[in-house]
């Protein structure tokens, strides 16, 4: 066996051992976008198949369509670096950043954890409560929002995106939605979905009429999305369970006030339940955090950009922000 063949059976078995693991981690990690679900385990069963023919023997095929086959196979060993990049990026943006600057609550009586009028974040162990600086909230699709603008205090993603698609549609901005004061309706309303709006400086949860309740802000002028209600007057109403280990976000109204409480690390949703039961959250809609979905970043008192979770996808194409 020459050295380029033995150098070619070295470059499959790595190949196909790394796009078998890359598959593992985005199947246990649950990644979940179908497309490129089909298309990680394609290439790892190509891998397979030409690792298959090299141990058969190359020189062991005589017709030209095996051997075109067998070519084809080995040059989708290329694609197999680039995939594994992919899915170890997707993996670490599902990690939090963490918060220093975080004032420590753990021990702190819940109606404490108050906005001090400019942007502020406390830490209880389990969740980050932030209260970002505002006089505005908004909805931007289509183009995110730029760090460089330096009155926004909060971004991070809102609606679910009904198909994975590079290019944006308002239609495919799941449930009614308003942006600066025009409304744009959806054919993916769901019964489980509340809405938030913003409208005339105050913000607002709509459980029993969310549809209603994103026109008015829109008459108004106003801002509003929908999504999975999480919690009603105190009260869990999200039937949807999480059956891993994730960080979570949730919209939020704690003290009579708006926040977004994070997950410091990752854990169990009914872990991240009961701590927002423990605090008395009254209000709230589930904000997925699925690998781009989790996309945030925050403006410290200070005015530095702090990047949550940083890896923008092309498909996310609406955020929710926060200006003071």
């Amino acid at each position: 066996m020459s050295t380029r063949e033995r150098l070619s059976g070295i470059w499959l078995m790595t190949t196909t051992l790394l796009s078998l693991f890359a598959y593992t981690i985005y199947f246990v990690a649950q990644m979940w976008l179908n497309v490129l679900h089909a298309a990680f385990l394609t290439l790892a069963l190509l891998q397979i198949a030409a690792l298959i023919l090299y141990l058969w023997g190359p020189e062991k095929l005589k017709s030209w369509p095996l051997k075109l086959l067998y070519r084809l196979l080995y040059a989708s060993s290329l694609f197999v670096i680039p995939a594994f990049a992919f899915i170890f990026m997707g993996l670490i943006s599902q990690y939090h950043v963490r918060i220093p600057d975080a004032i420590p609550a753990a021990n702190m009586p819940a109606e404490q954890i108050l906005p001090q009028g400019q942007t502020v974040i406390y830490n209880t162990g389990t969740v980050y409560v932030i209260f970002p600086e505002y006089s505005e909230i908004g909805l931007v699709c289509e183009n995110r929002p730029s760090k460089a603008d330096a009155s926004i205090t909060w971004c991070s993603g809102a609606a679910f995106q009904h198909e994975i698609s590079l290019g944006f549609t308002q239609e495919n901005v799941e449930g009614d939605h308003a942006v600066n004061g025009v409304l744009y309706e959806s054919p993916y309303n769901k019964d489980s979905y509340a809405a938030f709006t913003f409208a005339d400086g105050q913000f607002s949860f709509a459980f029993d009429h969310p549809t209603e309740a994103v026109r008015e802000a829109a008459d108004k002028g106003g801002s509003g999305f929908m999504q999975f209600g999480l919690i009603r007057d105190g009260e869990i109403v999200m039937s949807i369970n999480r059956p891993r280990a994730r960080c979570y976000r949730t919209l939020a109204e704690l003290n009579g006030n708006l926040c977004v409480i994070d997950s410091v690390n990752m854990l169990h949703f009914e872990e991240f339940l009961e701590e927002l039961r423990r605090l008395g959250v009254t209000n709230a809609l589930y904000m997925d955090m699925g690998a781009g979905w989790n996309y945030s970043w925050f403006r410290s008192a200070a005015g530095k950009v702090v990047t949550l979770f940083g890896l923008p996808v092309p498909w996310s194409h609406n955020w929710i922000v926060f200006q003071k």
